[in-house]
């Protein structure tokens, strides 16, 4: 059997030419090979398989090529240009320190690199992967990594920069090489199967190029894969059926079918897609990119981010030209919504195919001819896909007041139902039950009640019982619904004063925090009238503020005195230190009973 090389090795570029997609790094290093200003560390980072350990290569063997070409590129036919090719070169070393990462193995590369090329102007060290060594190992390498000998030049490769140690960062010339674009990668394809005498469509390769995402050895991996599968002829066809890919062509139609209202053809295309084993969350995922790219192509400047045959892009301008640039937004707001909550949903069909019912009825406001049912929920359009959304409160509650509406004001629906007077008694009733209770005002005393002191103080207790704020009590004030002046000034001691507050801690059973604070804190009278409250720290104070109105409502009215006032003061507690040995606790002990310290002295006592 004839020995097969994959085609990722097989056209493995040998040359900066052949190099796909890295125009910027290449001309970098060839430049650099023109104007002999080669650094003596490199660090080449990107995704996986866009070229880095490939221009390693190519770059050590344009270093040691005895004569290279006016572009500066190897020859491939000189000593070490053959030796390298033969995997023979004693100047250009490969490591790879995904295997070899431990302290040992740099010292040992360390010590190499003291030896000079036998062949060569330079011993080139390619260590990929170079991210997987110690901690260790970077430390050990970091003083030959800065101050290498002349003939040495260190070349690494990483996947995963942000792992690499900042002061291994900074002593390398990084080069950040990018993904490969789906035109690069479809344009490589066509020409290799060219040179294999094999015919694929441009669609097909388009297919293997967005799959790879960036990759081209992931790209001629697949590529090999569809060539195994399909022989020396493939087309768009076989590579979505080989690679499992969802025909965009469903697509189209769904977004067609919503476009156009045709809700039953729409459900039984979902159900195609579902039985032929594709995912929700994946249609979900493709119908968003097909929405977005139908957004790209709606404007010219925006039509070169589609990626996608000509063939393909002309679809996509014809759909995209029937659907209002709003609603597509709108779509796109919509599917990406519901792909965000198809996770997480019980009923993964139901959610599916309700969300594939709003985007017809987001497409479609106004429905054709249908029952009245139908014509009230689509004579409304809503305003954004908020309302669109399974289990939108926005929705229901229109539907309701449009419901409300009717019943209020169309004779037509009344008379219908037989009992007219009976239903608008039912609406005004539902109508009174919404409405808020109207608040009683304070009465008026009469004239001959007593003195004025007596008179004034059951407004005041009934503006305090209903709950008021203070600004609600000033606007009244001002407006002179009441008459807020302190008058009663009776006498009262403190612990009445404590006993006051202790009683209306017991009333704050469901808010046990401020209930805490209220028994925990300490009362100080200030004046005859004014108590200071001291509190622990200072989060309290806040805390305290909450309840302090209702508080004094409570005292006054209990002690019958409209002057008495609360301040708060703050008093950190010093945390000091407790005795811990035996020592400390005797000293602790004789403050507070010095003839301890006598009686040890006398007995002659001491301490284990």
């Amino acid at each position: 059997m004839e020995d097969f090389v994959v085609s990722a090795r097989k056209y493995r570029p040998i040359s900066f030419d052949d190099v796909v997609g890295q125009t910027h790094i290449t001309s970098t290093l060839r430049n650099a090979l023109k104007s002999k200003k080669i650094p003596h560390a490199l660090l080449f980072c990107g995704p996986r398989g866009v070229g880095k350990t490939t221009c390693a290569r190519i770059l050590a063997k344009s270093l040691n090529c005895m004569s290279p070409s006016t572009e500066m590129e190897p020859c491939g036919k000189c000593e070490s240009c053959v030796g390298f090719q033969t995997s023979h070169s004693f100047n250009i070393h490969e490591l790879d320190a995904a295997s070899n990462n431990s302290v040992d193995d740099i010292r040992d590369l360390i010590n190499q690199v003291r030896m000079a090329p036998q062949v060569g102007s330079y011993a080139v060290y390619i260590i990929d992967e170079v991210h997987m060594l110690s901690q260790q190992a970077f430390n050990a390498f970091l003083k030959t990594l800065e101050e290498p000998p002349k003939h040495a030049i260190f070349i690494l490769a990483t996947t995963e920069k942000h792992k690499i140690l900042p002061t291994i960062l900074s002593r390398c010339q990084i080069f950040d090489f990018k993904r490969i674009t789906v035109n690069d990668i479809t344009g490589h394809l066509a020409r290799i199967a060219v040179k294999e005498n094999i015919e694929a469509e441009d669609q097909g390769l388009h297919i293997i190029a967005q799959k790879a995402d960036g990759a081209l050895r992931d790209a001629l991996s697949i590529f090999d894969r569809i060539v195994t599968f399909s022989g020396t002829s493939f087309g768009y066809q076989q590579v979505i059926e080989n690679l499992n890919v969802l025909d965009y062509d469903y697509h189209f139609k769904m977004v067609a079918m919503a476009r156009d209202a045709q809700r039953t053809d729409l459900l039984l295309l979902v159900n195609e897609v579902l039985n032929l084993g594709f995912d929700g969350g994946h249609l979900l995922a493709g119908l968003a990119e097909h929405i977005r790219n139908l957004l790209v192509v709606d404007r010219p400047e925006t039509a070169k981010l589609l990626e996608a045959t000509d063939e393909v892009k002309e679809r996509y301008v014809a759909q995209s030209a029937t659907i209002g640039l709003d609603k597509k937004v709108a779509m796109l707001e919509h599917i990406a919504q519901s792909e965000g909550q198809y996770r997480n949903a019980n009923n993964k069909r139901l959610h599916l195919e309700l969300s594939m019912l709003l985007l017809v009825r987001l497409l479609n406001p106004d429905p054709g001819p249908g029952t009245e049912g139908e014509k009230s929920q689509g004579s409304q359009s809503p305003k954004s896909s908020e309302d669109l959304r399974p289990g939108s409160s926005s929705s229901g509650a229109a539907q309701a007041l449009s419901q409300e509406k009717e019943v209020s004001n169309s004779g037509t629906f009344a008379a219908s139902s037989g009992e007219p007077q009976e239903i608008e008694k039912k609406h005004e009733a539902k109508v009174e039950e919404k409405l808020p209770p109207p608040i009683e005002q304070p009465k008026a005393p009469p004239p001959d009640s007593g003195d004025q002191e007596t008179r004034d103080k059951p407004r005041r207790r009934q503006a305090v019982s209903r709950g008021l704020s203070i600004k609600g009590i000033q606007e009244q004030k001002a407006a002179g619904d009441i008459n807020w002046e302190p008058k009663a000034k009776e006498s009262f001691t403190k612990e009445a004063l404590e006993a006051a507050v202790h009683d209306f801690c017991s009333g704050l059973s469901e808010r046990p925090m401020l209930q805490t604070l209220l028994s925990q804190c300490l009362l100080e009278q200030a004046s005859e009238t004014e108590f200071l409250v001291v509190l622990h720290y200072g989060g309290q104070e806040q805390s305290f503020d909450e309840v302090r109105q209702e508080l004094l409502a409570h005292v006054r009215e209990k002690l019958s005195n409209d002057f008495i006032e609360f301040k708060t003061e703050v008093r950190v507690q010093e945390n000091s230190a407790k005795p811990y040995t035996n020592q400390e606790k005797f000293e602790e002990m004789c403050r507070k009973n010095p003839a301890l310290l006598e009686l040890k002295t006398k007995l002659g006592l001491d301490f284990k």
